[in-house]
C-alpha cells in the first residue's frame, strides 16, 4: 500500500512544477489536498503556482542546470513539467539517474516541439494529421507552403498559446508570417511548421489520462480558438460513436507510445473532425488550458485527474455535465492588474470565476476564466459568456 508523508517533515511526497502557470496552480491545489508537498518553479516571481507552493524558485526553465540544481536541493518524488519551453536533455539525464519524470522525459523532449511530436505521430505512428512540412528559412517556408497548399497555418516549432502563430492566403504573406514566427514564438528554434487547412466540422481536446488502472478517457471538450489562442471551450462536445471511437483509439495509440511502460499523467490530445474522419492536430502531455472547463463540468477537474495518475491512485468512471468556460483576456500593459465586476460576473446560479493572479500582463494576456454549468451545453456557454463580459481588467 502507497504511504504519504507529511508536508514540511522528513517523511514529505514532494512534486516538483517546471512552469507555475494557472493549470500548475490548480495541479498544486489538487496536490496539497493529499498532503503532497510542492515545490514551483518559473521563470519569473510570483507566477500562479508560487503563490500556492511551499517554496518556490525563479529561473529559466531552459537552464538545465540551475533544474538540476534545484533537483539536487530538493529531492522530489515526482518532478512535472508544466510547459514546452524546458530543458529537456536535462530531465533525460535525470530520468536515468532514477528521478521520475511525468509522464516521462522523452514524452517531455518529443512534445517540447511540434517537430518532434508531429513526426513522431504521422511518420512513427501513420496517424491521419493535416498535410504539413517544416522550414528553417523563408524559403524553406515558401517552398513546404507551395507543397500543402493555400491558405495555409505557419506555426513556430516551439511556442503555446498562438504566440507567433498565423495564417497565410496567398504567397505574398509568407514573408510577413516567416518574421512574426520568428518574433513572436516563445521559443527561439529558428523553425516553423507550415500546415494545410483541413474543412473540419469542429475540433476537440480528448483529455486522456495514463494511469494505473490504465487508460481513461474524459468526455470530448469543444473549443473556439483564435489564432492559437483558447477563447471558449465546453463539455461535452456531441459526438457520433465512430468519430469518437477513431479519437480514443487514435489518442491512445499515441500516448501509450508516448508512456511506454512506467508513464503516467494527463494528455490532452487535440483532433480535427470532419464527418467520421478524425486527425490528429497537437498534444500537450499535461493539463490542457482548454480542460479549464472541467473544474466545474466533471466531478474530478483535469487537474485532479493528473495529480491522482502521478501518485499512483485509482482513477474510476469521470461523470461529466455541461459546462463552459471563457478566457479573460487582459489587452493592455499593467505591472498591477485590477478586476472589477467580478460580483456581477457570480450573480447567476452555476456561475464560477478564476482569476489567475498573474502579476502583470505584456499587452494580451489569458488572466482568469469564467466557469458555468447548465441544462445544456447551449446554457452553459451563454451563461458563462454573459459572465465574462461583466468583468473589467485595468
Amino acid at each position: 500500500m502507497t504511504k504519504f508523508g507529511t508536508p514540511l517533515k522528513s517523511s514529505a511526497t514532494k512534486i516538483l512544477l517546471l512552469g507555475s502557470g494557472e493549470l500548475g496552480k490548480e495541479v498544486a491545489i489538487e496536490a496539497m489536498r493529499l498532503g503532497i508537498e510542492v515545490i514551483a518553479c518559473d521563470r519569473y516571481e510570483n507566477a500562479p503556482a508560487m503563490q500556492v507552493a511551499h517554496r518556490s524558485y525563479c529561473f529559466p526553465m531552459l537552464d538545465g542546470a540551475e533544474i538540476r540544481k534545484v533537483v539536487e536541493k530538493e529531492k522530489p518524488d515526482f518532478i512535472v513539467p508544466e510547459i514546452e519551453a524546458i530543458a529537456t536533455p536535462t530531465l533525460v539525464e535525470l530520468e536515468k539517474e532514477g528521478w521520475t519524470v511525468i509522464p516521462t522525459a522523452r514524452a517531455t523532449r518529443l512534445t517540447m516541439d511540434r517537430e518532434g511530436i508531429r513526426r513522431l505521430a504521422a511518420e512513427q505512428l501513420k496517424l491521419p494529421t493535416s498535410p504539413y512540412r517544416f522550414a528553417g528559412s523563408l524559403e524553406e517556408l515558401e517552398e513546404g507552403a507551395e507543397t500543402v497548399g493555400f491558405p495555409c497555418v505557419i506555426k513556430p516549432t516551439m511556442s503555446s498559446s498562438g504566440h507567433g502563430q498565423s495564417v497565410a492566403r496567398k504567397p505574398a504573406e509568407l514573408a510577413k508570417s516567416w518574421d512574426f514566427s520568428q518574433k513572436e514564438g516563445r521559443g527561439k528554434t529558428g523553425r516553423v511548421i507550415v500546415e494545410g487547412f483541413i474543412d473540419f466540422d469542429y475540433e476537440i481536446t480528448l483529455l486522456t489520462v495514463r494511469h494505473a488502472g490504465g487508460i481513461s478517457y474524459c468526455a470530448p471538450v469543444g473549443h473556439i480558438q483564435i489564432a492559437g489562442d483558447y477563447r471558449e471551450s465546453w463539455q461535452p462536445h456531441p459526438m457520433k460513436p465512430a468519430p469518437l471511437k477513431k479519437a480514443q483509439a487514435i489518442a491512445k495509440k499515441i500516448v501509450g507510445e508516448l508512456c511506454g511502460k512506467n508513464g503516467r499523467g494527463i494528455f490532452g490530445v487535440e483532433f480535427f473532425v470532419k464527418g467520421n474522419d478524425v486527425y490528429f492536430s497537437e498534444l500537450s502531455p499535461r493539463p490542457h488550458d482548454t480542460g479549464m472547463v472541467t473544474m466545474v463540468s466533471q466531478t474530478m477537474s483535469e487537474m485532479e485527474l493528473h495529480v491522482r495518475a502521478i501518485l499512483g491512485l485509482p482513477i474510476p468512471e469521470i461523470p461529466c455535465r455541461p459546462g463552459a468556460s471563457v478566457a479573460l483576456l487582459a489587452d493592455i500593459k499593467t505591472d498591477n492588474p485590477t478586476y472589477t465586476g467580478i460580483e456581477k460576473a457570480l450573480k447567476g446560479p452555476g456561475t464560477w470565476v478564476r482569476i489567475f493572479g498573474k502579476p502583470m500582463s505584456p499587452g494580451h494576456r489569458r488572466m482568469g476564466v469564467a466557469l458555468a454549468i447548465g441544462k445544456t451545453v447551449k446554457e452553459a456557454r451563454k451563461k458563462a459568456l454573459a459572465s465574462s463580459k461583466e468583468i473589467t481588467i485595468s
